[in-house]
């Protein structure tokens, strides 16, 4: 297992890519009849259950090499469908893509700006004399804000901060990589608004954006309560006994941080923050009362960028400098998004999606619908470690979860919740989450350190998420 390695995600999504071109050869073809149905204002295509029929398959050298299309015929994917799949997918997501790309330029331009680094400081400095858990909470439920905005990579440079706040006082560096990672995580992992996971989730589900919103709320409020009870459980015992610490041994030298100097909180600062706080908050009114969408929603953080830019006082180099550092950051996120809807496409093609759903959903058709719901839940766990990209994994699993929930009796929004949360949680502990390993690595915490340390929060998360899973199929959610 020391040789093991996971490839590269575009690797990976290219080689499921061609199992499953390899599969369309062997699995027979098969379709449901599909009809639509209105959800809210939003009309759904749905299969109709019982209604799968086996349609024969053709082969041909030309149909293996290039393709070719037989009437009341199904053909295997072709070697020119395997390479054209990528393209495809890319083109299938293109606004999706795009959205990603601007989400991701506009939190490294407010980064870049210094606001946050200046507000982190100026609440170190505000609470010197207070209890230092009121300052815990307030630093987690700011940063468990992931759940809202889908922060992830962009916190890893604030990493310095956290561990600079964990010495001071008397905390070691676990705890101040947790008092960043946890909120990140498990707010990640609730998924209230999140762009990356839930909004990506419920476009493909054919759900209104933001719905079901109410029940994802007090996932939140009960994942940050666990969170820092468990956060707070732990440096309560290494204070009390640094013997305790997971890393005793550790001298704490942070001497690497060396360049790394503390901000004033600025005017112009409180109102960046304050300017980007308000117009995220009316982007997400707006797409759950007049349903905007994508398109929409990216207008408005092209528009952010601009004030934003203004405000600041940085010139138009700086600005694109950023703007485009923030792109860089996002190429892999964003690209991933068109490769893994190419494994749409060549099931699609090969019309062996079909049949793969009919067969599962026989062997589940005789589970109560609890125990389906909950192995949706450990499937998008286990994917996780795979694909480690969250808008990946839904262009992976959403396109086979989705007719499989109409197939069961399950609502869409709980196999929605099911993908957010085997996405989510399983962040907290996989080595395939480049973003976890990136704050490791800057942190000086190894991965065996920090594995002993939130496996039990990962168990009990992902206790408290089958608990919800069948919650949400009693109550109907």
């Amino acid at each position: 297992m020391k040789n093991f390695k996971i490839p590269h995600v575009f690797i990976f999504l290219f080689w499921i890519i061609i199992i499953c071109s390899i599969l369309s050869y062997f699995i027979p073809s098969g379709s449901f009849e599909r009809t639509t149905r209105d959800y809210g204002s939003m009309t759904q295509t749905v299969v109709v259950p019982n209604s799968y029929k086996e349609i024969p398959k053709h082969y041909s050298l030309k149909a293996a090499i290039i393709g070719e299309n037989v009437d009341e015929m199904s053909s295997p994917v072709s070697a020119l469908g395997v390479l054209s799949a990528i393209p495809k997918g890319l083109g299938d997501s293109a606004i999706l893509v795009f959205y990603v790309f601007i989400i991701g330029a506009v939190f490294t331009l407010v980064q870049y700006t210094g606001a946050i680094n200046a507000f982190l400081f100026m609440l170190i400095a505000k609470f010197q004399n207070k209890p230092k858990q009121l300052l815990f909470l307030i630093y987690m439920t700011i940063f468990s804000g992931s759940s809202f905005m889908g922060i992830g990579s962009e916190t890893i440079a604030l990493i310095p901060v956290f561990l600079f706040l964990s010495k001071q006082l008397g905390y070691d560096r676990i705890f101040g990589l947790a008092l960043l990672g946890i909120p990140v995580y498990l707010g990640w992992s609730t998924g209230v608004t999140n762009p990356f996971t839930v909004q990506i989730a419920q476009i493909i589900a054919e759900l209104p954006i933001g719905s079901g919103i109410g029940f994802r709320l007090i996932l939140y409020v009960a994942y940050a309560a666990v969170g820092f009870y468990f956060l707070m459980g732990y440096g309560n015992r290494i204070k009390k006994n640094p013997s305790r610490s997971l890393m005793k041994n550790d001298k704490f030298n942070l001497d690497e941080f060396g360049s790394f100097k503390q901000s004033e909180l600025e005017k112009k600062h409180v109102i960046i923050l304050l300017f980007f706080v308000v117009s995220y908050s009316a982007i997400l009114i707006a797409v759950q009362t007049i349903g905007w969408g994508l398109i929409e929603m990216s207008a408005c953080f092209i528009g952010i960028i601009i004030v934003v830019t203004k405000i600041s006082g940085m010139t138009g180099d700086e600005s694109m400098s950023a703007f485009t550092k923030g792109l860089q950051i996002m190429i892999v996120p964003a690209l991933v998004v068109g490769v893994a809807r190419g494994i749409s496409v060549v099931l699609q093609e090969g019309m062996i999606i079909d049949t793969m759903l009919h067969h599962s959903s026989i062997a589940l058709m005789s589970m109560p619908k609890i125990a389906a719901a909950e192995g949706m839940l450990f499937f998008q766990t286990t994917l996780n470690f795979f694909i480690p990209s969250a808008s990946g994994q839904a262009l992976v699993s959403m396109p086979l979860m989705t007719p499989m929930s109409d197939i069961l009796g399950i609502s869409r929004q709980t196999a929605v919740l099911a993908y957010i949360l085997g996405d989510g949680i399983s962040n907290l502990i996989i080595p395939t989450n480049g973003v976890l390993m990136a704050m490791l690595g800057l942190a000086k915490v190894s991965f065996e350190k920090w594995f002993k340390f939130v496996l039990p929060l990962f168990l009990l998360s992902m206790i408290l998420a089958f608990g919800f899973i069948a919650l949400a199929i009693v109550i109907g959610y």
